[in-house]
């Protein structure tokens, strides 16, 4: 049987042998008295700690991950400069981002389940420990799933040299997500003390599970009894009354608020880590800034007249000077530029990057009740009628009227889409919804629709690992290495 690997981890093994290369002229008569690997290395829980801050690093760091380039997401209708012309080196940064994370994490996982901590832990914080390592893995499986379609299922007992490394069906894929969050969603705490925030709790992981569950539902599984468990997981933390909305919609990316009662999980920066110059949203008439990520024109010019538009797009600089004269001609980002002005003049940006917010598990069950029922019922309502109410400063709007159960079922999704698409944009889940609700054409500027295949719902295998692998296998639209 033929060893397979490939391109994250082929990278581990070659560096390895450059190691021995380069130094195999020199005479070695010493023994080795010890030695640190993947097997001996996790002894303490700060060694394992250690492990998910390499995961995550992978993930957001200075000048690099998601802290500055969301570019591979610009083929939704709300970043500037999609055009659905995709290539066949799409997305390679993801899936290589998400697979070293994962990389990261399955020694630790595996570790924990050798319990190689002993008495050094109670088995409270082991416990905590593997929860942690699991909701990191889970969601890293999520975007790439999403992303990808079947992908390679690493898992901690996974042989990389003698197992053969092909491409697991999308249903087992979400298995092992889902076994991962209920885990993390049963030992993960209600709250981290203020030293530990920023870890993820027990909601993050409810809420991460109705994401997952909304996705099962919908394309390209739709199975739909996962609206029920989407449903109810997310009443769960509604009921629970740990986490809610800040009140005032121009308050909920304050900095005051980086750990606040919405924000649930969060890429985190702090004044000694601090994420990517926020110069990379700001126009050029705010500290200097350079616009390199903004929205489409059409889409932040068409953003309902409310206060929600001021509190998550840049619609003037400091001198009053209206969006119509940054160069591209349409609002800027401010929900990740909250800083003070003299920090934003300084380049330095503190902010952390949303990724699960209480707001999330209102939009889901408003989503899933509607389904469930079929049609809305007071509790969608009621739900999502929160996020408007707030966007609208409590007050009604036209632009942007509540919803009301006289509403068909599929208008009332479609409300719920568009909500989700105002309230979270640019946290990297608009892409997602166009295409697990199959909304990708329909959305797209009609001047790109030309461009659009049913295959663009699926990025492309990198090409790379292709190459080394040839178990692996390209998905529908996106050429293979030496084929015609």
């Amino acid at each position: 049987m033929k060893k397979r690997t490939f391109n994250i981890f082929y990278m581990v093994l070659l560096s390895g042998m450059l190691f021995l290369i380069t130094t195999r002229c020199v005479k070695l008569d010493e023994k080795p008295m010890d030695f640190v690997s993947p097997s001996n290395f996790y002894q303490s829980a700060s060694q394992i700690e250690a492990a998910f801050a390499s995961a995550m690093n992978r993930l957001y760091l200075y000048w690099g991950g998601y802290s500055w380039d969301p570019m591979d997401f610009e083929n939704d209708d709300q970043y500037y400069g999609g055009t659905l012309v995709m290539s066949d080196s799409y997305g390679n940064n993801l899936w290589n981002w998400h697979y070293k994370s994962i990389a990261d994490i399955n020694p630790a996982i595996l570790a924990l389940s050798k319990d190689v901590l002993g008495t050094a832990a109670t088995q409270l914080e082991k416990d905590q420990l593997l929860a942690q390592a699991k909701f990191i893995r889970a969601y890293n499986y999520f975007v790439l799933v999403r992303l990808y379609g079947a992908v390679p299922l690493i898992a901690e007992t996974t042989n990389l040299v003698t197992d053969e490394i092909t491409r697991t069906p999308i249903k087992d894929v979400y298995a092992l997500i889902e076994s991962d969050l209920l885990f993390a969603s049963q030992n993960l705490p209600v709250s981290w003390p203020a030293e530990r925030r920023g870890r993820p709790s027990m909601d993050a992981a409810k809420v991460l599970l109705t994401k997952v569950y909304i996705t099962m539902a919908t394309a390209p599984l739709n199975e739909i009894s996962n609206y029920t468990k989407a449903r109810d997981m997310a009443k769960q933390v509604m009921v629970a009354g740990t986490h809610y909305l800040v009140h005032d919609i121009d308050q909920v990316f304050e900095l005051a608020n980086s750990y606040g009662p919405e924000m649930l999980w969060s890429f985190n920066a702090t004044p000694d880590d601090y994420s990517t110059e926020p110069q990379i949203y700001l126009p050029a008439s705010m500290a200097d800034g350079w616009g390199d990520i903004k929205p489409e024109v059409a889409w932040g010019v068409s953003f309902p007249e409310q206060p929600r538009k001021a509190a998550y797009l840049i619609l003037e600089d400091w001198d009053g000077k209206p969006y119509t004269s940054f160069w591209w001609g349409g609002p800027g980002i401010r929900k990740f530029v909250y800083g003070s002005r003299e920090d934003l003049e300084n380049y330095l940006n503190i902010q952390n990057y949303s990724l699960i917010r209480y707001a999330e598990a209102l939009l889901i069950f408003a989503e899933a009740e509607n389904m469930v029922n079929n049609g809305p019922n007071q509790a969608a309502c009621d739900a999502v009628n929160q996020i408007i109410d707030r966007a609208n400063g409590y007050i009604q709007n036209p632009a942007d009227p509540r919803l009301t159960t006289a509403l068909s079922k599929q208008a009332f999704d479609d409300a719920v889409i568009q909500q989700r698409n105002w309230e979270l944009c640019f946290e990297y889940d608009r892409w997602y919804d166009l295409v697990r609700k199959r909304i990708l054409k329909q959305k797209t500027a009609p001047e790109y629709q030309q461009n659009f295949s049913e295959n663009d719902y699926l990025y492309p295998i990198p090409q790379i690992d292709l190459r080394i692998n040839p178990l692996l296998t390209q998905n529908p639209g996106y050429s293979t290495p030496g084929s015609n």
